[in-house]
C-alpha cells in the first residue's frame, strides 16, 4: 500500500517516525555487513523501493546503485533481491531515467539467464517498465530478444508467459513484403 506523509505520522504516533534516518541506518548496516544478514537488509530495501514516498530518500541514499552492482556481484539471494528492488523503482522517471544511464538494461539482461525464477521475473518486467523510445532499441536488442525467446519456451508458466507477453508487445520482426502486395507496409 503507498503511503502518503500524512498517514505516516498518523500510523507511528506522537514520537513519530524519521523513515529517512531508517532507511540510512539499513544502508549502513547493509555496508558494514558480512554475513548473511546483508540478504535480510537487501531485501528490507527493496521492500522499501515499492513505495513512492520513499523514492526521494532511497536516491539520496544511492539505494539504486546498491541494486545495480548487485544485480552481478553477490549470492543468487542478493540478486535476487537487487533485480525486485530495480523492478519497484523503475516506473519512476528519475529512477528510470537514472537506471538507463547507469548500465541497467545491460545488467538486467544478464540476469535473464538467471537459474533463479525470481531474478529472471523481476529482470524481464524491469526490461519492460524501462521501455522509452530513446532505450527501446537497446532493450529490444537481438541479445535480449534471444534470451527472452528462450524464456518464452520455459516450463515454468510464469516466465514463459512473461517472455511471451515482452515478444508480444516490444518485439515486431520485419516481415519480408509479399511481391504481390508490394506498397503495402506492415
Amino acid at each position: 500500500m503507498f503511503s502518503s506523509y500524512e498517514r505516516l505520522q498518523k500510523r507511528s504516533g506522537k514520537k513519530g517516525v524519521d523513515r529517512f534516518q531508517y532507511l540510512k541506518e539499513l544502508v549502513e548496516e547493509f555496508s558494514n555487513t558480512e554475513s548473511s544478514a546483508k540478504e535480510q537488509v537487501l531485501a528490507n530495501l527493496a521492500n522499501f523501493s515499492y513505495d513512492p514516498i520513499n523514492y526521494q530518500w532511497l536516491r539520496r541514499l544511492k539505494v539504486i546503485d546498491i541494486f545495480l552492482h548487485h544485480l552481478s556481484e553477490g549470492t543468487v539471494t542478493l540478486h535476487r533481491f537487487a533485480a525486485a528492488g530495480i523492478c519497484n523503482l523503475c516506473l519512476d522517471v528519475e529512477n528510470k531515467s537514472y537506471i538507463l544511464q547507469n548500465g541497467g538494461v545491460h545488467l538486467l539482461t544478464e540476469c535473464l539467464m538467471s537459474e533463479d525464477e525470481s531474478t529472471v521475473i523481476s529482470s524481464i518486467t524491469s526490461l519492460m517498465f524501462l521501455v522509452t523510445p530513446q532505450s527501446k532499441l537497446e532493450i529490444t536488442s537481438d541479445k535480449v530478444v534471444k534470451l527472452i525467446s528462450v524464456k518464452a519456451e520455459e516450463s515454468n508458466p510464469r516466465i514463459r508467459n512473461l517472455a511471451k507477453i515482452f515478444l508480444s508487445d516490444y518485439h515486431h520482426p520485419v516481415r519480408e513484403e509479399d511481391p504481390t502486395k508490394a506498397g503495402i507496409q506492415y
